[in-house]
Formats: structure tokens, C-alpha cells, sequence
């Protein structure tokens, strides 16, 4: 393999070591979300390493979700898109009664602080950037959400004109600051509405709502978000399939 992979460990079977040199030019920003790969043929060429080495090492990265294959038109980076999967969580429909795309985002507060306890533990600094926003769907409220960040990995988040801030998250991450979102964990539980979340939902205090606490790693494991989202437990619907 060639010069290009070698900060991978030798001591690794061939598509691993290309697995890794892959995914640090995914991490770059080399190839961007939604961007196609060259072709196997040439980046077996490029890597010096056979067609099915490099096959092995995509498919890896497939099953990691780092790219995804489409059919008859190669392989492309895969765009951080599930940060819109806390709706999967509640009953969202547009006028016409139909499955909504995404809610529309109402930027409250951006902000340098403190991290509350629960986002300290799960960052592992104190120096956060806190986002708060409303999500709603023809301007009724969906989503009561604080968001914490790691300042050290996104400083500037909190000056960035709003226009450049759109409805995901994720896709900002990546584009603006180089760190792509590989996975989450969610954490539901039920509660009720304090003065604040009430207001913002325009449900009544201590009315029952549905609590989702997400924390988001990126490619290495390392946590870079953390987020507690309230929506009305009226709404909530969950849905498991066993086959």
C-alpha cells in the first residue's frame, strides 16, 4: 500500500489498514457527504491493492454507514441525515394529513457555558456550546430542544450567521467544522411539563410529555453531542416490528 495509508498499522490485514486510510479522508473532508468515490478500479490503483481487498474495505465501511452503494452509480459518502430521526418518535403530518419531511427550526438561544452535569458526563468537558431551539410543523411546536456541544471541536458555532444555520444539524457539523456524526444513542422516557417546556410547546404545566436524550459520536466513538428534547406525549407514537 502506498504512501498515502501510512499512518496505518502495519500489523493490520491489508483492508483494514485501507479501511482506516478511507475513513481519514471521509473525516477531512476530502469527500464530502452525498460525494461519490472514484471508481474501484481506481482506487485499488491508487492503494496498490487488489479488487477484492478494496471491495473488502468498502464494505466495511457500508456496514458502518460511512457509504452507502447505489445501484449503477457507484459509492457515494453517506449524508448525516438521521439527526431528523427524533421525529420518528412522534406523529407529524402537514396539512393535508400527509408524513411530514422535516420541521422547521426556531433558533432561541447559542451560547458558551457551563455544561449541566448530565452533558458534562457525557462530553467530558464543562466547556460547551448550548443550543436551544424550537422544532415546529406549520408553526406548531413539535420539539423543545437543548443541545450541548464541545467547544473545543466547534468554536465559532456560537457566531455563525443564522442563515447559514438550517433545520439539521448534522450536515453543519460536518461541512463547517470538519466532524461527521457515525452514530447515537437515544434514551426515551415520560415526564412532565415544567413552566418553561409548556410555554414553548403551548401545552399546559405538568401536562405528560415524551423526553429523548440523545448523546452523538463520531467516527472514532467519541461523543460531540448531547441533547434533551420534549415534545407533547399526545403526539408520541412508537412503533416496533419482530419478525
Amino acid at each position: 500500500m502506498n504512501q498515502a495509508a501510512e499512518n496505518s498499522d502495519d500489523r493490520q490485514p491489508a483492508y483494514v489498514q485501507l479501511r482506516d486510510a478511507l475513513t481519514s479522508r471521509i473525516v477531512s473532508g476530502e469527500w464530502m457527504p452525498d460525494q461519490a468515490l472514484p471508481s474501484e478500479s481506481r482506487l485499488a490503483d491508487y492503494y496498490q491493492v487488489s479488487i477484492g481487498t478494496l471491495r473488502k474495505a468498502v464494505d466495511g465501511l457500508v456496514d458502518e454507514a460511512l457509504l452507502e452503494r447505489r445501484q449503477g452509480a457507484g459509492t457515494y459518502v453517506r449524508t448525516p441525515s438521521f439527526d431528523r430521526t427524533l421525529f420518528r418518535f412522534f406523529q407529524i403530518r402537514d396539512a393535508r394529513g400527509e408524513c411530514a419531511s422535516i420541521p422547521s427550526s426556531h433558533l432561541l438561544l447559542r451560547a458558551v457555558v457551563r455544561a449541566p452535569r448530565e452533558a458534562r458526563k457525557a462530553l467530558g468537558t464543562s466547556d460547551v456550546i448550548k443550543i436551544v431551539r424550537l422544532r415546529s410543523l406549520s408553526d406548531e411546536p413539535i420539539l423543545f430542544e437543548r443541545i450541548y456541544i464541545p467547544r473545543e471541536r466547534f468554536s465559532g458555532f456560537e457566531t455563525m450567521p443564522k442563515e447559514e444555520l438550517g433545520p439539521l444539524l448534522y450536515p453543519i457539523y460536518f461541512k463547517a467544522f470538519g466532524v461527521l456524526v457515525k452514530s447515537a444513542t437515544d434514551d426515551l422516557s415520560f415526564g412532565r411539563a415544567n413552566v418553561e417546556t409548556a410555554k414553548r410547546l403551548k401545552i399546559d404545566r405538568g401536562e405528560a410529555i415524551a423526553v429523548i436524550h440523545r448523546t452523538a459520536f463520531d467516527v472514532s466513538g467519541n461523543a460531540l453531542e448531547w441533547r434533551v428534547a420534549h415534545g407533547s406525549a399526545l403526539r408520541f407514537n412508537y412503533r416496533s416490528e419482530i419478525r
